[in-house]
């Protein structure tokens, strides 16, 4: 029970803290505040970060499940609680220095969000598909891996980088195509079907945003989003003969 108190409490804290961020606001700027004070082509319109919200509901139910059926298949390891608390504290620790405007290390400390999550969800097996398993991890991983893409992007506007001399629109199309790749990946390997449909989200959310403003960043988003759709529908991963 001590191990389920320690990720509940850190959850709570996460929690907090992060709506604490907005309400107050911390250093007087809310976290989409600060994403829209520049065009960032690799940004999803407003209403997709409801996606937000409703990961952390799912993240509530997962550790419900956990003390509901503490020995279970819902059991968690001492290296599952790690990487959790880990990428938690990393979370808060992205968000203060996204509010103070830190910007290069707020790439630093979601980085390290993200590789504590990717850890967290290899530690399930691939046939491990339930709630109370690694399909919460799933969304919450999908979603933070588009949001460090989102963040690197930010960076390169922010401080004017022109890397390899490449226009903003396509480093957003190498971007998506870099996501894409990941997802269906993810998709094949580890026969997960939520991880690409929270990027499809994310793509239909880029679409909308840019619209007829920037159309070759509009039709790419598109475009992968079909790609992964089909991926969904027709990816799987063949048994090994016997």
């Amino acid at each position: 029970m001590g191990r389920l108190l320690v990720v509940t409490i850190v959850y709570i804290a996460m929690i907090v803290f992060s709506t604490a961020a907005n309400i107050i606001p911390l250093n007087g700027h809310t976290t989409s505040e600060i994403s829209n004070s520049y065009t960032v082509l690799f940004s999803p319109a407003g209403y997709v970060y409801i996606i937000r919200v409703f990961i952390y509901i799912i993240l509530a139910y997962w550790i419900y499940l956990l003390w509901k059926n503490p020995h279970s298949e819902y059991h968690i390891s001492l290296t599952q609680i790690v990487l959790f608390v880990a990428s938690s504290i990393f979370n808060m620790l992205w968000i203060y220095l996204w509010h103070y405007e830190y910007f290069t290390w707020s790439i630093v400390a979601i980085i390290f969000m993200l590789l504590s999550l990717t850890g967290l969800y290899f530690t399930y097996p691939a046939w491990h598909r339930s709630w109370g398993g690694r399909l919460p991890i799933s969304m919450y991983l999908a979603w933070v891996s588009i949001v460090t893409f989102m963040n690197i992007a930010f960076l390169f506007t922010h401080n004017h980088w022109n890397v390899l001399g490449l226009s903003d629109p396509l480093w957003a199309v190498i971007m998506l195509t870099c996501g894409t790749a990941i997802a269906l990946h993810i998709r094949f390997h580890y026969d997960d079907i939520l991880f690409p449909i929270v990027y499809i989200w994310a793509y239909i959310g880029i679409a909308f945003k840019n619209g007829f403003e920037e159309l070759l960043v509009t039709t790419a988003a598109l475009f992968l989003s079909g790609v992964l759709v089909v991926g969904i529908i027709f990816i799987k991963k063949q048994k090994p003969s016997e």
